[in-house]
């Protein structure tokens, strides 16, 4: 019923590169696949879109199980609020999909503590990210839908929980984030902006009728329920990547052990990646325009101000006008990705493709990506303030 539930399905639902086909897969993307299958529930298209580029590939799973799947059911419902919340705030739409729907089928789920686990990670969201998507799904609604008002915009689909109950215990409380849901944060930060740019708005058929989508949400979640309800062993996907050390603004909010080692390992498997697919001037330009970001949407380099009228990618040809015309469209790209991933087109992933611009093939596109979409998740990390220990598995288990 869903594309999801097929091979065939899942591998058309990414474009621009081609990904490996499970049976033809083989070495480390044979070895991801199959911790993914067994750890997740499913092949995903969001980690499969990876594949043109092993060790990318490898480095988005070990994030995304080190951070999300790794801990108990108590802990998941916590860690999958930040997930769809991070992606409402990115307008990321097949994100809030798949993980508004697992978490629906998570006990606890309902429980009004998370309201401000919710709000906490909408902060981190939107601006640039969600730039090209002025009517993007979600847009301008609260963090969180009260499922029980028959009127409620987008009635049907699953809400992550009702914000608006006024016994809340931790209404208007503080909330104070460990590393674990830091993690989660960066990683849907780096995950939003690559199924932006590689996938379509939603895990469900383009064709299936609107009043369908929610029954075949449900469904959905009642099929990654089993799975989001196991608690994976942690630190088995580290070996798939070599050691690495771990870079201060990481050990900011890692601090040390597995999480540490486990993004120590993937940003140094893509920084490497940056380093084949990214021309040193296109990193050098995209690392300045990142330290100087707050969050809000990009500007125009000439006028300090965001252009008027719809969104338009002139702020990027403009900041990448200085470099050699053939690492301009590399930079566009890389600009692009990091800042304003709804803006990527067909045309933008073109210019990168012609010889004239070095000729990027899957491999690179993805490594290109990949390294953007990374240093602009690790640049998120570093304006949150410092981390107070929580308990996250407090959160009461109640039934779904």
């Amino acid at each position: 019923m869903l594309a999801l539930a097929t091979a065939r399905g899942v591998l058309a639902q990414v474009r621009h590169v081609s990904p490996v086909p499970p049976r033809a897969a083989h070495g480390l993307v044979a070895r991801v696949y199959a911790q993914l299958v067994r750890d997740f529930g499913m092949a995903a298209p969001p980690v499969l879109l990876h594949s043109p580029a092993p060790e990318v590939l490898a480095a988005c799973w070990v994030m995304l199980r080190e951070s999300l799947l790794c801990g108990g059911a108590s802990e998941r419902v916590v860690k999958e609020v930040v997930a769809s919340e991070v992606s409402a705030a990115n307008a990321c739409p097949y994100c809030v999909d798949v993980h508004r729907a697992t978490l629906r089928g998570l006990p606890g789920h309902d429980d009004p503590r998370l309201a401000s686990v919710a709000a906490w990670a909408r902060t981190l969201g939107g601006g640039g990210v969600a730039a090209g998507r002025p009517h993007a799904p979600d847009a301008g609604r609260p963090p969180v839908l009260d499922a029980g008002r028959p009127h409620a915009p987008d009635a049907g689909r699953p809400p992550v929980l009702d914000a608006g109950r006024p016994h809340a215990p931790d209404a208007g409380r503080p909330f104070a984030p460990d590393a674990s849901l830091v993690a989660v944060a960066v990683t849907f930060h780096y995950l939003n902006r690559m199924v932006a740019v590689f996938l379509g708005d939603s895990p469900l058929p383009p064709e299936l009728p609107r009043r369908a989508r929610g029954p075949a949400l449900r469904l959905f979640g009642r099929i990654m329920s089993p799975a989001a309800r196991r608690t994976p062993p942690p630190g088995l996907s580290l070996p798939l990547l070599p050691a690495a050390p771990a870079p201060p603004d990481l050990l900011a909010w890692t601090g040390t052990g597995r999480l540490a080692d486990a993004f120590a390992r993937a940003s140094a498997a893509i920084e490497r990646a940056g380093q084949r697919s990214v021309p040193a001037p296109v990193r050098e330009l995209v690392t300045e325009r990142l330290a100087a970001w707050d969050g809000g949407p990009p500007v125009m380099p000439s006028d300090g101000g965001p252009p008027a009228g719809p969104p338009s990618r002139a702020w990027a040809t403009e900041a990448a006008a200085g470099l050699p015309p053939d690492q301009r469209p590399a930079a566009t790209l890389a600009l692009l990705t990091a800042l304003a991933p709804y803006q990527v087109g067909d045309g933008t992933i073109a210019a990168c493709r012609s010889t004239r611009s070095g000729g990027h093939d899957d491999r690179a596109l993805i490594e290109l990506t990949a390294w953007a979409s990374l240093s602009a998740a690790r640049r998120v990390a570093d304006r949150l303030p410092a981390l107070t220990p929580v308990n996250v598995s407090s959160v009461e288990r109640t039934d779904p």
